[in-house]
């Protein structure tokens, strides 16, 4: 009797001891994780060129809709983070091209994450470092083109162009527009504003379950929805009439308070 309660013991320690083995190394390594941009307008998937109607109950059509994401990291289960080098972590997401709505962030340490957290907007430091620092979606005479003030060293963080039946017309080209280009990071020679906006988010049900060499379509994914009316309410409804443009100026400051709560959680998805 006791050689068998020996015998079951042994059997009990050895299995702790495999499946103990086994998970530790299923959470070491590296993997990926993708970060997926799904523009919308309220319930709506966006689309340019259709009506839709604001807070404020005006008529909007968008044809522009960029916004720069950047400086990105990820919090495991336990509260532990992983902050991405900062060379891989400026975005460029334009709602014209799929493709660049679909951020990877690659090496990122195997473990269970909950959250993402970053910034809108390109942070003072790389917005004023040499020109040959900034390649990619941040070299202004390439990718970055439209969305850098020369004037101001700095990066528009979120443009949004259209027209609206509310908005005045603008003499230049005849029709009712609006545009709002904002940017701004506390200023390079004087103070200016800082519109950079850090946005958390959480996931209250599955974790992103990253494990070694999960890369491409096996990456856990953080699917986001982004609602470009957010751009005209809470804390800051505005009407278009009264604001049809909005770039440096005070302004400004409404709309990046506007539009730092446009990223909400759909849900992840993990494919193993």
């Amino acid at each position: 009797m006791k050689n068998a309660f020996y015998g079951l013991l042994a059997l009990l320690i050895t299995f702790t001891l495999t499946n103990c083995k086994k998970t530790e190394e299923e959470v070491k390594g590296l993997g990926d994780v993708v970060i997926e941009m799904d523009n919308h307008a309220g319930d709506e998937i966006l689309e340019f060129g259709k009506s839709y109607v604001t807070a404020g109950g005006d008529t909007v059509k968008f044809s522009t809709f960029n916004y720069y994401v950047s400086n990105f990291v990820l919090i495991k289960d336990d509260g532990t983070e992983h902050v991405v080098p900062k060379d891989s972590c400026y975005f460029l997401c334009k709602h014209d091209d799929v493709d660049s709505r679909e951020l990877v962030l690659h090496n990122v340490p195997a473990g269970d994450y909950k959250s993402v957290q970053f910034v809108i907007g390109v942070d003072s430091l790389k917005s004023v470092s040499p020109v040959g620092d900034r390649k990619g979606v941040l070299d202004p005479t390439g990718a970055a083109s439209g969305m850098y003030w020369s004037w101001n060293s700095g990066y528009i963080f979120v443009k949004v162009e259209g027209t609206s039946p509310q908005a005045p017309i603008d003499p230049g080209t005849g029709e009712r527009t609006l545009e709002y280009h904002t940017g701004l990071f506390g200023g390079k020679d004087s103070p200016t504003l800082n519109n950079l906006k850090t946005v958390k988010i959480t996931s209250a049900a599955e974790s992103a379950r990253v494990r070694d060499g999960h890369t491409g379509d096996e990456a856990p994914v953080f699917h986001l929805y982004v609602d470009i009316l957010e751009m005209f309410t809470t804390p800051n409804a505005f009407r278009v009439a009264d604001v049809p443009t909005s770039h440096a100026g005070p302004f400004s400051q409404k709309i990046a308070q506007n539009y730092a709560d446009m990223f909400l959680l759909d849900h992840v998805h993990n494919h193993q």
